[in-house]
């Protein structure tokens, strides 16, 4: 290779380089976006299942109730 095939394949590779890293940043900015939506997810599924275990215990509840009221209790 001459010096100036050289230097062309260098700037390539510059280039490529360049690309590649503005690439894994485009890429970190994503993930830590899609971190914090996991996170906010994650609080309210927490909120959604303390609700259903409320709700059950209503249930449970209700339904003792409901037989003792069967029952004659």
């Amino acid at each position: 290779m001459t010096f100036e095939q050289l230097q062309e394949r260098h700037e390539a590779l510059t280039q490529t380089v360049e690309l590649v890293a503005a690439d894994i940043r485009q890429l970190a900015a994503e993930n830590r976006q899609m971190a914090a939506e996991n996170r906010e997810r994650d609080k309210r599924l927490g909120q959604i299942m303390e609700s259903i275990a409320r709700l059950v215990h209503v249930a449970e509840i209700h339904e003792h109730r409901i037989t003792g009221l069967e029952s004659g209790e």
